[in-house]
């Protein structure tokens, strides 16, 4: 049997209109370019849209396809965690299920693993020749601020923290994942806190993004929570 190359993890919610495309593209991409080295691996986090259904005709005729699932929704975090701690791969890479970020781009977070870079982020607010974007204003703005103040708070060397595409060293990410206990919308910041601690180069490399609408994520209702884990994490850090 060969080796597993590169794990993909895939965490996903009531994903039934815009995970399947993506899976579609996915399996396009590493067929070509990772063919019978790699493991696409889903983990659906308590979905109750059909989703399921969708998951197991994909699994019907996709040996290198893996489901999880979670009975309830216990959040994104948790659901990235459970997929990472499964996983097999040389590299990881987890993206979000809405295909917000072609899977092309692997190939750019890749190239900074290859060069000795233990956690790569992609970004939507770095430029780079030949990078597009799509983002509505108002995303955009609160986007940019909640990654400064966090950015400030945490001490971060990135300034796309929330990203929902990062690749990882196999060893370095399942290390960071079972070290960590966010299994929410901060889940990202207390892994790239736990990187910086743990010494490991992260790399933050601009990539292809475009908004798809459909998330579930809703900032305002969200604000509260955000600030209390916002504030334990930073006490964390300091301790």
């Amino acid at each position: 049997m060969p080796s597993i190359a590169l794990s993909v993890i895939l965490p996903a919610y009531n994903e039934a209109v815009r995970l399947p495309p993506y899976l579609s593209a996915v399996r396009t991409y590493l067929d070509a370019c990772q063919r019978g080295t790699y493991e696409v691996v889903v983990v659906d986090d308590g979905s109750r849209d059909g989703m399921a259904a969708d998951l197991q005709r994909c699994a019907a005729d996709w040996p290198e396809f893996r489901i999880l699932r979670h009975e309830e929704n216990r959040g994104k975090g948790a659901a990235v965690r459970t997929g990472v701690l499964a996983s097999r791969g040389e590299v990881l890479l987890f993206a979000d299920a809405d295909g917000a970020t072609p899977i092309e781009e692997h190939a750019r977070l890749a190239a900074a693993i290859a060069d000795g870079a233990d956690v790569a982020i992609g970004s939507r607010l770095l430029s780079g020749e030949g990078i597009h974007r799509a983002r509505s204003p108002m995303r955009g703005v609160t986007g940019w601020l909640f990654a400064l103040v966090a950015r400030r708070l945490l001490r971060l060397p990135v300034r796309d923290t929330q990203c929902g595409f990062k690749m990882f060293r196999g060893d370095a990410g399942r290390r960071l994942f079972s070290l960590t206990g966010e299994s929410r919308y901060l889940f990202d910041l207390e892994l790239l806190a736990a990187a910086r601690r743990l010494g490991y180069q992260i790399v933050e490399v601009p990539i292809n993004w475009h908004e798809v609408p459909g998330g579930h994520l809703h900032p305002l209702v969200e604000l509260p929570r955000i600030a209390v884990g916002l504030w334990r994490l930073r006490r964390l850090g300091r301790g």
